[in-house]
């Protein structure tokens, strides 16, 4: 291809999108974006005739099914690396070789920070959390992701005009219109909303505190596996008690000490409490606020859409390695012997 034709091209394609944006900004004035429903918990789908045909008692809400398809999403991944590696007589092609360099990037990070006699333990962990955070941020940027679902009842009574469209008495399908709000008490008429199919799973607590419970109690196993139960007595010191009892002539120093010793363990112990609070709000706070961000923008100005988008690629980015790295000095420091650091 020429230069010219080069230059030709892209002028082509520039103009394409111009114009897509144009038709975008026209289509928003004429028929104006349905908000989706904005609810911190994943909304149930269960109530709306989709249930689990197994475990029917639990309700299947959207990012319990975005959940799964994270889940499969990552499993097909995992199969088309082994297929891409083969017997590892040859060199890894396609999607292996994406991964070869992403894990081996991983593996560089967690032996630099943990030690190279750690790695075996803590890069399954690491690369699992970052691999499904990030699988997790980046499937809401898949068109139709939080904006189609259901179309149900508003019981808040804040939503939009349910219209019908019929050929006799028959139903050919229902749409939303005008907003409308509706009184308590009003009976005669209905405000409906649109429960979306799917949302991501990291605008949802239950995901990022069930993650965050996952790193800290793997903290806690890396912990005993390094140092043994004696790993505990970072949380419970009565070392110096021992040593106090039967002694004499005891100073100001070994009469405090070991209460210190003991408050300090009652702080390691808020600490750990602390961590999972620590990696579900962050990682909640900002995916949830850039999908609210992506709705209020998509409703009053769809044009802008591509800018909000684009800053919740990066945001996704970042809050999954964000995720794994403080995993990864959690461990690190956990690997290290308490007493050690005590005799010291």
């Amino acid at each position: 291809m020429t230069e010219t034709e080069k230059k030709r091209k892209f002028g082509i394609n520039r103009w394409i999108v111009v114009l897509l944006l144009v038709a975008i900004g026209v289509m928003a004035g004429i028929v104006a974006p349905i908000r989706p429903v904005v609810m911190l918990p994943g909304e149930p789908l269960s109530e709306h005739g989709i249930v689990l045909p197994v475990l029917s008692e639990i309700k299947l809400t959207n990012t319990l099914l975005t959940t799964l398809i994270v889940d499969l999403i990552l499993i097909l991944l995992a199969l088309g690396v082994r297929r891409g590696i083969g017997d590892g007589t040859h060199p890894p092609k396609g999607v292996a070789l994406v991964f070869d360099v992403l894990i081996g990037a991983i593996y560089g990070i967690v032996e630099s920070t943990a030690g190279k006699k750690w790695v075996r333990f803590i890069l399954p962990i690491m690369a699992t959390i970052i691999l499904m955070v990030l699988t997790a941020n980046l499937l809401k940027l898949v068109p139709g992701m939080e904006t189609i679902g259901l179309m149900a009842e508003s019981h808040s009574g804040h939503g939009y005009v349910k219209e019908d469209v019929k050929i006799g008495d028959f139903t050919l399908f229902s749409y939303l219109g005008e907003e409308a709000h509706v009184e308590e008490g009003d009976t005669a008429h209905h405000a409906y909303e649109v429960i979306p199919f799917f949302r991501s799973p990291s605008t949802d607590l239950n995901f990022t505190a069930a993650l965050a419970v996952s790193a800290v109690v793997m903290v806690q196993v890396i912990g005993v596996k390094a140092n043994g139960l004696g790993y505990f007595s970072k949380f419970l010191n009565v070392g110096r008690f021992v040593k106090m009892w039967g002694k004499r002539n005891l100073g100001p120093f070994d009469v405090i000490m070991p209460f210190i010793d003991i408050f300090v363990g009652i702080l390691e112990l808020i600490s750990e409490f602390a961590k999972i609070i620590s990696f579900s709000f962050r990682l909640l706070g900002a995916m949830f606020g850039g999908s609210i961000l992506v709705i209020v923008i998509g409703s009053l100005l769809p044009v802008a859409n591509f800018g909000v988008l684009f800053l919740e690629l990066f945001f996704g980015v970042i809050q999954a390695l964000v995720f794994g790295m403080l995993t990864l000095v959690f461990m690190a420091v956990a690997t290290q012997s308490h007493g050690s650091h005590e005799e010291h």
